[in-house]
């Protein structure tokens, strides 16, 4: 039995789990939902070792405990599933089975194949103990490393959103396998945003809102109910006045790609001139795909693209920008500026003079006309992995040409204080004037329902929606987030 009690994690500033009460219960399977940013991984990942909680108490079988290690966790019987298997691909099944298991110099090969082809039966894990790992496909990594878990004598077996990127097949086995493990009194904690899922396989769900817990249910379940728990009672909204939409910019066809969780399926759309398009979905679920296959920065398995009537495939992100894309990640650091560089640095790379040398007294001049621009709180010779999140995406804006024929953002207002989400806003909605063709992913629905004109709405790497915001509200898009189109 696992009690989970007044369970806090800050982050600085942000309460990623904030007073979470929460019980699992043995020989059962428990959900626990919520949009993007509920808390559910980091309070999952606190109850496996991986993460420290602020405060709070954990109970196994009512005694508290205290342990620091995803080590010590599985001492305890704990173990987590991670979304991305642990795992040594260069290695076979059965050296990956007996990682953590054995000591010393003795050959137990024996012994563990003999343990590791008993359990591959019983669950009907089809997986061969001399076949390397990096040729096995990610259900089949995901069915060795439960069987690892459970050869180390975990009770308590939690799996972070485990049915993304595995064939309907393994995922049949895999939930006929998490029912033998209750049925042997073991706790089974199931992670996902999938309310199919969810519905069909658990005993009980908890949805999580906000870094709290909105509600708990047992079989059986309302949909409607648990929705609301998810998103809360949606507010209503007036529908954005915006021009009307002119000539298409941007066209898909038939397109698909790998990469990601899902990768991204049969993608069928076009974007047009003075649009603002919300692209929603839980994190994963293909919209990062989308807006990389867009600025030219990935390249699809199958299908058309078109900008401006010109076909694009084979293009490379160069030509997309001649042609007017332009793309700002979500990632500000990691792909969108330099640590090291400063913004007068910066603004001088997106010069497009001529010559090897760079004038660095214009540069700074140019550095101090764009600060006061676009009042970026810094200097010219401020390094950018010092500026707060709203000054890095404002020095980001800098970098946006004058009148780009199609503007991609990942995440743009990503971590910002509500001064800074405004003035962002109020900046991107004067591009639209000028005949710009926006498109924003966004895992908050107010965001979307407020700035865009229309929505898709992406689910396990498919577009299930695509409708106008004023005729959808954010309970209907709720549903399609959770898969229900």
């Amino acid at each position: 039995m696992i009690k989970l009690r007044d369970i806090h994690k800050y982050y600085g500033p942000v309460k990623a789990n904030d007073g979470v009460n929460l019980s699992i219960e043995p020989g059962a399977i428990h959900g626990i939902l919520g949009e993007n940013g509920a808390g559910k991984s980091t309070l999952m990942k606190i109850l496996a070792g991986y993460s420290q909680k602020t405060s709070g108490t954990v109970l196994v079988d009512d005694f508290a405990v205290n342990y620091k290690t995803p080590a010590q966790a599985s001492v305890l019987g704990i173990g987590m599933l991670y979304q991305d298997p642990l795992d040594f691909p260069l290695l076979s099944v059965l050296d990956n089975f007996m990682l953590g298991q054995t000591t010393g110099i003795a050959n137990k090969k024996k012994k563990f194949r003999k343990i590791l082809k008993e359990a591959t039966a019983f669950y009907n894990f089809p997986l061969h103990p001399d076949a390397t790992v990096k040729s096995l496909s990610v259900g089949e990594r995901q069915q060795l490393e439960i069987l690892r878990l459970l050869a180390r004598g975990i009770q308590v077996l939690i799996l972070d959103e485990p049915t993304t990127g595995i064939s309907r097949l393994q995922k049949k086995t895999l939930f006929k396998a998490l029912k033998q493990l209750a049925a042997q009194g073991k706790s089974v904690i199931l992670v996902s945003h999938k309310l199919e899922d969810v519905e069909a396989l658990c005993d009980k769900i908890t949805a999580l809102r906000q870094g709290t817990v909105a509600g708990t249910m047992e079989r059986p379940f309302d949909t409607n109910s648990l929705l609301a728990m998810m998103f809360g009672t949606p507010p209503v909204y007036a529908p954005r006045t915006s021009m009307k939409p002119g000539e298409t910019v941007f066209e898909m066809r038939r397109v698909s790609a790998s990469g990601g969780r899902t990768g991204l399926k049969d993608c069928n759309l076009n974007m047009r001139q003075g649009e603002v398009i919300g692209l929603a979905g839980l994190e994963g679920s293909g919209q990062e795909i989308f807006l990389k296959i867009a600025a030219g920065l990935k390249q699809p398995t199958r299908g058309s693209i078109y900008l401006q009537g010109m076909p694009m495939n084979g293009k490379d992100h160069h030509a997309f920008k001649n042609r007017g894309v332009a793309y700002l990640p979500a990632s500000r650091l990691e792909e969108g500026l330099i640590s090291g560089l400063n913004i007068a640095e910066h603004l001088a790379l997106q010069d497009k003079q001529k010559g090897f040398f760079v004038d660095r007294r214009d540069a700074f001049q140019k550095a101090s006309q764009s600060i006061a621009k676009f009042q970026i709180k810094g200097k010219p010779e401020s390094f950018v992995e010092f500026l707060s999140g709203g000054n890095q995406q404002r020095l980001l804006l800098a970098f946006l040409p004058p009148d780009p024929a199609l503007l991609l953002l990942g995440n743009p207002t990503r971590g910002l204080d509500m001064e800074s989400v405004h003035w962002v806003w109020q900046e991107l909605h004067q591009y639209c004037e000028r005949k710009t063709c926006i498109a924003f992913s966004s895992p908050d629905l107010d965001e979307i329902m407020m700035h865009a004109d229309r929505v898709l709405v992406f689910f396990d790497g498919a577009i299930i929606k695509d409708t106008r915001t004023d005729q959808t509200d954010a309970y209907e898009l709720g549903r399609a987030i959770a898969g229900f189109s």
